[in-house]
């Protein structure tokens, strides 16, 4: 099971006259934040809405909008004449000396969108109107939840298949580590041989000399962390938690360190057309996580 870190819900709810819609969008960050647009007298229960929201989502950035619209009073609005005024002339006085004519002169229809200017549908909240905004607040959650898990299988189906195929051809691997280890006994006794002479090399010295350089080469500890690396991630993958996305990062990064290390001690074509591939891999597995919760 996986939760994409975007998505999208929508939920309307009438009741006693009056409609209440919520709207939620989702998007990437590394951190747990919550915008919330709503009228005035629901400015009182915005940390109750947040816990509610977030208890759900958990990760990423959210922009919710909620309204609530009186059905009985359709078409009517309240417009805070007061607060119009002061902030009107506050500004002629303060301003009208260094801005020009043309950018006061829409001054007024700026204004009216300033929050709490103007207020559509009812102004006061009862007890009756918070449990209704609850209510469908938990149905556009839960509908933005679908709507990531929906998201969160197609992701968890590329990752799986990219997973696979770093593991498929890490068992490509040992197909050129005979030839490799050949090709570097060949290149090192020919060295040997142009510069020293058969007749001047110590056969029991060159033989510790050819270990000791292939100790160094040797990438057998490489192919069995990357491996175990890949069955972590997989097995992470497929567990019962929703949000797993830094766990995931965390091991895709242990994988590229070993795939580095692998290219590092390649010394083979083939062998480095392999990482290449790998690293291709790895890469897209990095940019899938970037949406994973």
């Amino acid at each position: 099971m996986l939760l994409s870190m975007t998505g999208y819900g929508r939920a309307t709810l009438t009741d006693g006259g009056k409609t209440y819609t919520a709207e939620l969008r989702s998007l990437n960050s590394k951190q747990s934040d919550i915008r919330i647009r709503t009228s005035h007298n629901l400015h009182v229960h915005e940390l109750e809405l947040r816990k509610l929201v977030l208890a759900e989502v958990k990760r990423g950035k959210l922009e919710m909008n909620l309204e609530i619209a009186d059905d009985g009073s359709t078409g009517k609005i309240r417009v805070d004449l007061p607060l119009l005024a002061s902030l009107s002339k506050n500004i002629y006085f303060n301003l009208n000396t260094q801005l020009p004519e043309s950018t006061l002169d829409g001054l007024v229809p700026a204004l009216l969108r300033t929050p709490g200017i103007v207020e559509s549908g009812m102004a006061d909240l009862d007890p009756a109107d918070w449990n209704s905004i609850q209510e469908v607040t938990r149905q556009c959650v839960s509908r933005l939840q679908h709507y990531r898990h929906q998201e969160g299988t197609a992701l968890a189906d590329d990752l799986r298949t990219r997973v696979r195929a770093i593991m498929d051809m890490l068992n490509e691997v040992g197909d050129y580590a005979e030839q490799r280890i050949a090709a570097v006994r060949e290149r090192m006794q020919r060295h040997l041989d142009d510069f020293m002479g058969r007749a001047n090399v110590d056969k029991n010295r060159y033989e510790q000399e050819v270990i000791f350089y292939l100790e160094k080469m040797d990438i057998h500890e490489e192919e069995v962390r990357l491996l175990q690396n890949c069955e972590y991630f997989l097995e992470i993958l497929d567990n019962e938690d929703d949000v797993k996305g830094r766990k995931l990062n965390f091991i895709s990064q242990e994988m590229g360190r070993e795939i580095n290390t692998l290219g590092a001690k390649a010394y083979s074509a083939d062998l480095q057309k392999l990482v290449v591939n790998m690293k291709e891999h790895l890469e897209m597995i990095k940019e899938q996580l970037a949406n994973v919760a």
